[in-house]
């Protein structure tokens, strides 16, 4: 274990297992309620899955919202998020979700410093359902000087490699031949930050100035526990870390142990972008000492590629945003035909490359490829590789589309047919076989400048082709140890194991198998992180302006 701030200790009032969001808001705010922290990381960087995340944030009837006058109501969201979760999961949760996520959205902004860019126009993911808003509910960090505000701890914060832009910057931009790299590259050498890498930023920043302890290779392994209650942990060391007032388990999910999420999961999970220091570790710790499992057959799923990309040296996934979604491109399954809206929100099309073929025992989208032409190629690029470069390994190209079509293995004649058919519809603005460009999801990631009528939709016409096999990958797996609503864990009888909370990827989700909108995944995970550091230290979950000890925080971020 090596402390990278703070003063080690034998004995903390709060021990955080895990660096993500969710476990940084669990000490920040036990932080500024007075209480001694520690924040165990078992890697060497800190910051977990949500570092190498967009930032993003959903939360409902934000205070932001009602600033800007749009109508939300927590009551519109329930209905929501229950039609997005396909009836399933705990009202407890959802309950805690919705009802302390402007608590803690508040919380962090005026206690830990936390910055945040409102996004009125970020359309929930499924508009066709009832209660979804066309904006206003998520929310992202804004750009951070890191390097002004936590010195040489920045190079102890996990990062994703890429430029410091913000997700609105992204959107706005679209394809990456549009981005301003010289400036990019210029907020890279001043210091900043953006995205996940952001948030968690500012959110160590507020424990560096609690005086928090960080600790990266330090692996929890055991709780240690006393007449029923968890006094500490045992890391894989054997050193032993006590608790006075509690611990908090937020490891990530499990993804990474291919055994287990092979044994668990709803759908064979073929890659990752996440640490892959997410191998479950919470949940075994929580389960050796009785803790009940909840939902682990999901995860946060989307369609990625494989483009060679590692992290900490193991290949990891490419998520597939504007490749899949821009003008000009199409996804074929494994007969040469369109399966789906290739612009629909990537948990819906992932949960598409998941259908089986019971009479051929195989997958039946799978394997899928998004197929573009060189006029695509020319305008917007293929992740990073541009037209004129070398093709890739992860690109096949071919100048017909029989051509393309013998080299992935797909009928040519389906192919060919299913082109044009597109192409005639596409040049006219519509696509009546699967409704693509018809959201206002599907148009805020299309391209304004298009030709054609759609933003959404232009035919592919221009060879060379080319052709990127798409496969099942997730964010994370989001199942695992079940907590009430304030997120305190339950043991199989569902009664709390007195000292032990959890929040994350670690635990149960509040949306169940749904995935509302952009942030649904760290919204949920900080109000119940938020939640636990609220109930360790014995305050009301309802957050008051200005009732903390010391008064408003949010002068002090620095850099800022």
């Amino acid at each position: 274990m090596k402390i990278v701030s703070g003063t080690a200790a034998e004995t903390y009032d709060v021990v955080v297992v895990g660096s993500g969001a969710g476990a940084l808001t669990a000490g920040a705010t036990a932080a500024r309620a007075g209480k001694s922290v520690i924040i165990l990381e078992k890697s060497d960087l800190l910051g977990g899955t949500s570092a190498v995340s967009g930032g993003m944030l959903w939360v409902a009837d934000n205070h932001h919202a009602r600033e800007a006058g749009i109508a939300d109501s927590k009551a519109a969201a329930a209905e929501y998020v229950r039609a997005v979760a396909r009836g399933r999961g705990r009202e407890e949760l959802l309950d805690a979700a919705l009802n302390y996520g402007d608590q803690m959205l508040q919380f962090v902004e005026d206690e830990c410093g936390v910055r945040f860019i409102f996004l009125d126009n970020f359309p929930d993911y499924r508009q066709d359902l009832p209660g979804a808003l066309d904006g206003g509910r998520t929310i992202e960090p804004e750009l951070f000087n890191s390097g002004d505000a936590l010195g040489s701890l920045t190079a102890h914060v996990r990062t994703d490699r890429r430029a410091p832009f913000t997700m609105q910057e992204y959107e706005a931009w679209g394809a990456f031949t549009k981005f301003p790299w010289a400036e990019l590259d210029q907020r890279q050498k001043d210091g900043f930050v953006a995205k996940g890498q952001a948030l968690v930023s500012m959110l160590l920043a507020s424990l560096v100035r609690s005086g928090a302890a960080l600790a990266t290779g330090a692996r929890g392994h055991r709780l240690v526990t006393d007449g029923g209650r968890v006094t500490g942990v045992e890391l894989e060391t054997g050193e032993i870390i006590r608790a006075n007032d509690g611990v908090v388990l937020a490891t990530g999910g499990f993804e990474w142990d291919k055994a287990l999420a092979d044994s668990m999961l709803a759908s064979r999970l073929y890659t990752m972008c996440s640490p892959p220091s997410n191998t479950g570790d919470g949940l075994r710790m929580s389960q050796r000492i009785g803790g009940q499992t909840r939902g682990t057959r999901e995860a946060w799923w989307a369609p990625m590629s494989v483009t060679g990309d590692t992290r900490d040296g193991q290949p990891i996934g490419t998520l597939l945003r504007f490749e899949r979604q821009g003008p000009g491109s199409i996804m074929v399954n494994r007969h040469g035909r369109r399966f789906a809206n290739e612009s629909q929100n990537y948990n819906d099309l992932a949960r598409c490359l998941q259908s089986w073929d019971s009479a051929a025992n195989q997958t039946l989208n799978t394997p899928a490829h998004v197929i573009v032409d060189h006029a695509y190629m020319e305008r917007y690029g293929i992740l990073a590789h541009r037209a004129g470069q070398p093709t890739p390994a992860y690109l096949t190209e071919a100048g017909t589309l029989e051509e393309l079509a013998a080299k992935i293995n797909v009928p040519a004649r389906n192919l060919v047919e299913t082109v044009a058919r597109f192409n005639g519809f596409a040049a006219k603005g519509e696509d009546p076989d699967f409704g693509r460009g018809e959201s206002a999801y599907d148009k805020y990631w299309g391209d304004a400048d298009n030709a054609y009528p759609n933003p959404s939709l232009a035919p592919l016409q221009t060879g060379p082709f080319y052709a990127m096999e798409v496969v099942n990958g997730a964010f994370g797996t989001n199942g695992g140890i079940a907590t009430d609503g304030l997120a305190r864990v339950l043991d199989v009888d569902n009664r709390p194991i007195e000292g032990l909370f959890a929040a994350g990827n670690t635990t149960e989700s509040a949306y169940a198998a749904g995935y509302p909108g952009a942030g649904a995944t760290l919204g949920p995970i900080m109000t119940m992180g938020y939640l636990a550091g609220r109930t360790i230290a014995g305050q009301d979950p309802a957050y008051v302006p200005g009732s903390m000890a010391g008064g408003n925080h949010a002068a002090e971020l620095v850099g800022a």
